[in-house]
């Protein structure tokens, strides 16, 4: 199971690829709430003969709903019934994480990841989320390990979004050419993977790149609604392809959306780099 949503134009792209819970529809939410609502402290539902584990791995799942949903108390609540059921699930320890890391309790949220991978430390969800907390945290280097130990389980379904957060982490460190090959691979897996797609367009500029960066570039306004930093940099790249006709569609489109933006106030001052 992978779990939930968590620079300026890269944190916002980088915020939707750390690990996801999946989302329920309202039916399965109800059900959910419905069944917590009957859970007590023990870890038990009143007659319930369930074992340890399927109890753990239900109030995980209800704390992840919760923790999707903004409710951090109540996911936190169903995290302690999961644990109380079975303190060696390794999924619970993964969500504290998460939790723990929304509510700013960085040491909390270490410990949590760290004890989820003692338990199971081939898990590509944790591994992941962790190596995520540890760019957060500045320890981009570091973090590269965990993205990588998650990419390699052959189990991982979502690969991409490990080698795309590689590949911010890394560009956090200034390591353009390790960026650039994790943005790359994340793109094979995914063609529009958005924080590859506006990271590796910026790279390509730099580089001097221009018809690959406007393509990237392109794509990423296609895939999600454009951004001051997207128009942005499309202005600069068909400014120096000498494309005026294409500048002056972007430049008004970038003063149309986000007349109030730092990105509008350099266009405005004529300051392209």
């Amino acid at each position: 199971m992978s779990y939930r949503c968590g620079f300026v134009w890269i944190a916002a792209a980088a915020a939707l690829l750390a690990g996801c819970a999946g989302s329920r529809g309202p039916s399965e939410s109800m059900a959910m709430e419905t069944a917590a609502s009957s859970a007590p402290d023990s870890g038990a539902i009143i007659g319930d003969v369930s074992p340890p584990r399927e109890r753990a791995r239900v109030h995980t799942e209800l704390a992840a709903a919760y923790y999707e949903r903004g409710s951090m108390g109540v996911a936190l609540e169903e995290l302690r019934i999961a644990l109380a059921a079975d303190s060696s699930y390794a999924s619970a320890y993964n969500i504290l994480g998460l939790v723990h890391m929304d509510l700013k309790e960085y040491p909390e949220a270490q410990q949590s990841f760290e004890r989820g991978l003692q338990i199971a430390p081939n898990d590509p969800d944790i591994n992941h989320n962790y190596g995520w907390f540890l760019c957060q945290s500045d320890r981009e280097q570091l973090s590269l390990r965990y993205f990588l130990a998650a990419i390699k389980n052959p189990l991982y379904a979502t690969p991409q979004k490990s080698y795309a957060l590689a590949g911010a982490c890394a560009l956090r460190k200034g390591n353009h050419a390790d960026a650039r090959d994790y943005f790359e691979r994340a793109l094979r897996f995914d063609p529009s993977i958005p924080l590859a797609l506006v990271s590796l367009a910026k790279i390509k500029y730099m580089a001097g790149e221009l018809a690959e960066a406007r393509r990237l570039i392109g794509r990423f306004n296609q895939v999600v609604e454009p951004t001051a930093e997207s128009l942005w940099l499309g202005v600069r790249i068909e400014r120096r392809l000498g494309e005026r006709t294409a500048e002056a569609r972007q430049s008004a489109e970038l003063r149309r959306r986000f007349p109030g933006s730092k990105e509008y106030e350099e266009l405005v001052k004529g300051r392209y780099e």
